[in-house]
This record gives structure tokens, sequence and C-alpha cells, in this order.
């Protein structure tokens, strides 16, 4: 995908992401005043907590929104990986103001359980509390589907302190309703209760938060996921590190591939530009993917010899490739010679192309090493490509041969 679409794209994210967090944060001031206004008219100690929670909402939201904000600046000499954990420290402090706003709804709560109050508007709280519901609700669901297209943790987060306050709310209507009906106490047992919820809530954001600003790898599913792409793409013989670390929206990621060994710069550039290309295609909310190339140490050499008979161990080397019936494959691992077997060669009857087939043939095959003295320019440029060796049999029967590959390195 072309950069400038994909930085346009990214803008559009965190635009979409800082409409839903203003949007929020008007929500929430109109709600905390009605809230709080009839909360003070009716004295209810639960509608008056419930308040006060929704005012701290606002304070979260607009941290939500000034993170969206810091994140669209670009990258700069001093933050050259950009502004994007401003909306990780903005998580941070949502979750600090949710927990001081817990405690707060406790100290009233207690208040209310030792020292309750009727009621002087009943109806009225009532209808608050039904009204407060119903757009916590909503404002819950828009922040979580717009948190979710544009992969915003800090909204997430947001939409998730909203959710909370569709059940706090709920309980606020109950304790009201229970004091209506002459269980005063039961109004501050509600805010209690509301307050335990706000605070479990804010630990929670807040341990992410700070798991996320000191680089921790939280998302064990994307790295799954990189390493199986990676893995899927031809020339890979195996992963052995990927780094992802969070910041903000996006992700930074580095993968060390193994390939096999003396494989051309202009190949191992290419295999790295397919990874590259396949992941980003497949985790969109990478922000940077490092690809480094390394040689993978083999614990184990394949071999393969031309042979004119399938007679196992008492076949006859040959000293040709493309016309040869047989190959004798076996495997070396640590000195040792394991799984040995004779496969006929399907180009053998070819009439054109019969060397490049049989290449084609052997690297299908994962063999490392093939022990012969012909070999064509059209074969040895399919096996070069493949970083498939190529020497001369030391020895003249096959058992002399295969002893003498325990030892060989590549």
């Amino acid at each position: 995908m072309d950069k400038t679409i994909t930085n346009r794209l990214k803008k559009d994210r965190l635009k979409r992401g800082e409409r839903a967090a203003k949007y929020s944060t008007l929500t929430n001031l109109a709600l905390s005043i009605i809230k709080g206004v009839f909360g003070v008219l009716s004295g209810s100690v639960a509608l008056i907590a419930d308040s006060i929670h929704s005012f701290s909402d606002i304070f979260a939201s607009l941290a939500v929104y000034i993170g969206l904000k810091l994140s669209q600046r670009k990258p700069d000499e001093k933050f050259p990986y950009g502004y994007y954990k401003a909306e990780t420290m903005s998580s941070l402090i949502i979750a600090v103001i949710i927990l001081f706003s817990g405690l707060e709804i406790a100290s009233e709560s207690v208040q209310g359980i030792i020292n309750p109050q009727p009621l002087k508007l009943p109806i009225i709280a009532i209808l608050v509390a039904v009204l407060s519901v119903a757009v916590s609700l909503l404002l819950a669901r828009y922040k979580q589907r717009v948190g979710n297209e544009i992969e915003s943790p800090a909204l997430i987060g947001d939409a998730k302190h909203s959710l909370i306050d569709v059940f706090s709310s709920v309980l606020v209507f109950f304790g009201i309703i229970s004091s209506y009906m002459g269980y005063l106490s039961l109004q501050g047992v509600v805010g209690l209760l509301v307050a335990l919820l706000i605070i479990w809530m804010g630990l929670k954001i807040g341990k992410n938060a700070v798991l996320v600003l000191l680089d921790a790898s939280i998302d064990a599913e994307t790295v799954q996921r990189i390493k199986d792409i990676a893995l899927g793409v031809d020339g890979v013989e195996g992963i052995h590190e990927v780094r992802v670390r969070s910041s903000g929206p996006y992700m930074f990621a580095e993968l060390h591939l193994e390939t096999k060994k003396n494989l051309s710069v202009e190949k191992a550039h290419g295999i790295s530009d397919e990874v590259e290309k396949q992941i980003r295609g497949e985790v969109g909310k990478l922000e940077t993917l490092l690809v480094q190339v390394e040689p993978v140490k083999k614990d184990v050499i394949r071999f393969a010899l031309p042979v004119e008979t399938s007679d196992g161990l008492q076949s006859i080397p040959s000293n040709h490739f493309g016309k040869v019936p047989y190959f004798l494959i076996w495997d070396v691992h640590q000195g040792e010679i394991e799984n040995y077997q004779i496969k006929d060669n399907p180009a053998q009857d070819l009439e054109k192309k019969r060397g490049i087939k049989t290449a084609e043939f052997l690297v299908n095959e994962k063999i490392d090493v093939i022990l012969g003295d012909e070999l064509g320019e059209g074969p040895r440029y399919v096996l070069s490509e493949n970083v498939v060796h190529f020497a001369s049999p030391d020895g003249d029967t096959v058992k002399e041969i295969m002893e003498n590959t325990r030892n060989m390195v590549l």
C-alpha cells in the first residue's frame, strides 16, 4: 500500500477516535450535571455518587481526547517513534481518575449507610436514574465500536468505563427504588458496590497502561500470528525471535528469520520483503516492522546420490544427473546416518528440460547436498537459487560415500 494512503488512513483513524472522545466528554458533562442537580434536590446519596462518577468520566474522556490529539503529531527529532504513547499515558490518567472517583464514592456511600436520608423527589430521581442507564449504555457501545475499529486502547478502556457506568446506574436505580419503598440504607450499600466496581476497573486499566509504557509484550495472539505468517513464506526455515511492543493504537515489531546458508543478498532481500508484505497485509496496526535475516544452523543435513539401481545400500552410484533412474536420499544428524531411502527420478523419461525438472524434484525433497560429477547450467542455476550444494562423491561404493558424509559441515 502507498505510504501516503497509509498515513492518510492512520490519520483518519485517530480523527475518528478524537471525535468519539469529544462526543463522550460533552455527553458526560450533560449527564453529570443532570444527576448532580437532581441528586441534591432529591437528597439521593446514590445519585450524587453517580454524578461524581460521571463527572470523573469527563476528565477521563478529556484525557483520551488529548492523547488522541497528541498521537496525530508527526515524529520528530525528539520523538522519532511518534507521539502514540501519549494515548497510553491518557489511559493511565484514566485509571488514576477512576480509582480516585471510586474512593470518593465509597466514602459518600459509607456516610449514606451510617446516616441515611429519605428521598424528597423520588419519582424524578428514578427517571434520572433510568436516563443515566440508557445514555451510558449507548455511549459505551459507541466508544467500544469506534475503539475496536481504530484499535485504540484508550478509547476501548474508556468504553469499558462507560460500561461500568451502565451497571452502576442500574444499581443506583434499584437503590433509589428501595429507598422509595422505605429501605433507606440500601442507597449507601448500592453506592459502595458501585465504588468497588469502579476501583476494580481502574486497577485493570492502569495495569495494562503501565505494561505498555514499560514495553511489555501483552499481545500474545498477534505475536503468534506474525510467526505463523512468516513461517508460511517460501524460503523461511525458522524464526528464533519476535519482539512486539505497543504504542497507543499501533505496534512496533522486530522479527528474526532463519534461512538457508549462503543465500545471495538479492534472494535474502526478496524473502524479507515478502515476509514484511504478508505480515503488513494481515496485521493492520503495525507502525514499523524490522525483519532481519540470519542463516539457519542446520542439525540435519540431507544428501542425495544418483544411482543406477534400486538395491538399497548395494545400489550402483551413477555419474549422470537428469537421466539417472533413481536417487538415494539420506539424512546425517550429529554424525549419524538416518532415514535412507531410494526414490524414482520423475524426470528421467522427459525429452526436454530433464535436468531442470530433476533439480526441481530434489529441491522439493529439501535436499541440502547433491553428490555427483555431472551438472548442466540449467540445473545448477535452479539448485543455486535454492541454496542446494553440489559436491563430488568421496568413495566408490554407496556405503563408502555415505560413510564419508558423516562429518560434512555446511
